[in-house]
C-alpha cells in the first residue's frame, strides 16, 4: 500500500469550459481532504486550478500553490492557497515533483499537456518515478491515449512504457489507479536507449 501524502494536479486555468469539468475537480478536491492529501497544483485561482483548490481549502485540507512571478503580477493567483512564487516556468515545474507521490492530469489545453508530456519524459528517463494518473473525463483525452499507444506500436517507445501511466474515467479512480499502479525504477531509463541501427 502506497503512502500517499501529496499529489500533483495539473489541469486547467480556464473558466469558459463546460460544468462536467468542473464536478470532476470538485470531486477530486473532497477525496484529496478526506484522504488528508496535500494539493500541489499550478496556483491559479480561476478554472479547474482554482475549484480544486477551493474545494480542499473548504473541506479542510491543505494547497500549495507554485506560480511564476509574471503570473502573480497579473493577479492570477490564488490568495487562499499557500501560494510560492518562482522566477519562472522551468523552476515552477521542478517544484511541482518535490514531495510529490504522484500526479493526477485533468483536462486542460496545452499547458496542462505540456505539463503531462513533460512529467513523462522525465519518468521516462528515470527522473521521477511516481504513478501518473490522467482523468479522461468523458473521453477528452482519447485522442492522447491513441497518440502515446501509436508511440509504442511504431517502437517510438517500447511496451514497457505504458506501465508509465493510467487512464480513468473518473475522480472516485484516481486513489485506487495510484495504488494500483506499476512500479517504477529510476533504472527503467534504459528503456529509453536506441537500438543498434540495423544498416
Amino acid at each position: 500500500m502506497r503512502d500517499i501524502q501529496q499529489i500533483c494536479v495539473y489541469c486547467a486555468s480556464s473558466s469558459r469550459i463546460a460544468e462536467k469539468y468542473f464536478r470532476v475537480a470538485e470531486r477530486l478536491g473532497e477525496i484529496l481532504a478526506e484522504n488528508d492529501i496535500h494539493l500541489m497544483f499550478g496556483g491559479g485561482a480561476l478554472g479547474l486550478m482554482g475549484r480544486v483548490a477551493d474545494t480542499v481549502l473548504q473541506h479542510g485540507g491543505r494547497a500549495i500553490g507554485v506560480i511564476p512571478d509574471f503570473m502573480d503580477k497579473v493577479e492570477l493567483g490564488h490568495k487562499g492557497v499557500e501560494l510560492e512564487i518562482v522566477p519562472d516556468m522551468h523552476t515552477r515545474k521542478r517544484r511541482f515533483f518535490e514531495g510529490t507521490d504522484a500526479i493526477v492530469t485533468l483536462p486542460g489545453g496545452v499547458g496542462t499537456l505540456e505539463e503531462i508530456l513533460e512529467a513523462l519524459t522525465w519518468k521516462r528517463l528515470g527522473l521521477i518515478t511516481c504513478p501518473m494518473v490522467i482523468v479522461n473525463v468523458d473521453g477528452y483525452y482519447d485522442p492522447l491515449q491513441l497518440m502515446l499507444e501509436r508511440a509504442v506500436q511504431e517502437e517510438f517507445m517500447v511496451e514497457e512504457h505504458l506501465k508509465m501511466w493510467t487512464f480513468v474515467n473518473s475522480a472516485d479512480e484516481v486513489l485506487p489507479a495510484i495504488q494500483a499502479a506499476p512500479e517504477w525504477s529510476q533504472e527503467n531509463f534504459r528503456f529509453a536507449a536506441p537500438r543498434k541501427d540495423p544498416y
